[in-house]
């Protein structure tokens, strides 16, 4: 599996990325044009797709070809997609947060615990003795 930062690494030109994505380079430019799909651009202007950028025509390929939706309907999915991606992140982060807060509080519980007993040990050996 690639790691997220070779899925986001544009090495396709377009004519590659038609050929493995069945589809004609218009459809791609098409996509591009409607801003449902962003490529790179080299240092002389030429698109480079990702393997992430590939991924997306093909949800956008399933969208219109399996379920009916019309281009306009996918912006919207994607987007709400991409908006319900981010707010998973924003939690899970804040689930991270608030775990390590969690562990460090038991942390200083168990600290102030084991004091405690330390020193009530200490009282009932000093009162036996």
């Amino acid at each position: 599996m690639a790691t997220r930062n070779e899925a986001e690494e544009p090495v396709y030109v377009i004519s590659i990325a038609a050929k493995l994505l069945e589809v004609h380079p218009q459809t791609l430019r098409l996509y591009e044009r409607l801003g449902l799909v962003a490529p790179a651009r080299s240092g002389r202007n030429i698109r480079l797709y990702s393997r992430r950028d590939l991924e997306r025509v093909r949800r956008i390929q399933h969208l219109t070809q399996d379920m009916g939706v019309n281009l306009a309907g996918v912006d919207v999915i994607l987007d709400l997609l991409e908006r319900m991606e981010r707010e998973r992140e924003a939690v899970a982060r804040r689930m991270m947060q608030i775990r390590r807060e969690l562990e460090q509080r038991i942390a200083r519980m168990r600290e102030d615990l084991e004091a405690d007993l330390r020193r009530q040990l200490e009282q009932e050996a000093t009162v036996k003795g």
